[in-house]
C-alpha cells in the first residue's frame, strides 16, 4: 500500500515476522470500524492525555512537590510578637514612614526579646514585594522576602540573616 501513514499489521496469521502497512481504508475493512469511529476514538484519547497531564500537575501540587522550601520555613516558623505590618508606596523610605515599627524591633533587640514586621514595597513596576523582618531571642535578624507577585522575578521566596544587625537607615544586615 502506498500510504505513508497506518498502522502495522501481520500480513497472516501464519507468518509472524511479516508486516506491512495498512492504510486507513484498509483499517476499517480489517478493525471493522469507520473511519469517524476511529476519528473519535483519537479524540477521545487525546482529551485523556491531557486530563491525565493536568491530574497528575494537580497530584503534584498537592503532594508539595512544587512548593517552595523558603516558603515551608516561614509558614512553618514560632510566630513572634508583631511589630505591625508596614505598606510602602511608590518612593516612600521605611525609615520615614515606620518609625513605631522599628523602635519596636529596637526595644525587642535591646530587651534579647523577640519579634516580627511584615513590610509591603512595590517593584518599580508596581508589583507588591514583601518582606518579613523577624528578630530572634538570640538577637539573629532573619529576612525573608516573598517576590511570588512579581511578574519580572523569579516567583520565590528568598532568605538572608545575620547575627549582628545594624539599625542605620534601614533594616539589614551588614554586608
Amino acid at each position: 500500500m502506498g500510504a505513508k501513514t497506518g498502522l502495522l499489521v501481520y500480513a497472516d496469521n501464519d507468518v509472524s515476522d511479516q508486516l506491512r502497512r495498512v492504510a486507513p481504508a484498509d483499517l476499517a475493512r480489517t478493525t471493522g470500524q469507520s473511519m469517524a469511529s476511529r476519528r473519535c476514538v483519537a479524540a477521545v484519547s487525546v482529551r485523556a492525555r491531557v486530563v491525565a497531564v493536568a491530574a497528575t500537575s494537580l497530584l503534584a501540587a498537592s503532594c508539595g512537590m512544587l512548593d517552595d522550601p523558603v516558603k515551608d520555613r516561614w509558614e512553618s516558623r514560632t510566630e513572634f510578637s508583631s511589630c505591625g505590618k508596614v505598606s510602602l508606596a511608590q518612593g516612600e523610605e521605611i525609615q520615614k514612614q515606620a518609625v513605631r515599627e522599628i523602635v519596636c524591633l529596637r526595644r525587642a533587640l535591646e530587651s534579647g526579646g523577640s519579634a516580627e514586621l511584615k513590610v509591603t514595597y512595590p517593584t518599580v513596576e508596581g508589583d507588591p514585594i514583601r518582606e518579613y523582618y523577624r528578630l530572634t531571642p538570640q538577637g539573629r535578624l532573619e529576612v525573608y522576602t516573598d517576590s511570588t507577585d512579581d511578574r519580572y522575578s523569579d516567583h520565590k521566596w528568598s532568605f538572608a540573616e545575620c547575627y549582628t544587625p545594624e539599625w542605620l537607615a534601614e533594616i539589614s544586615c551588614d554586608q
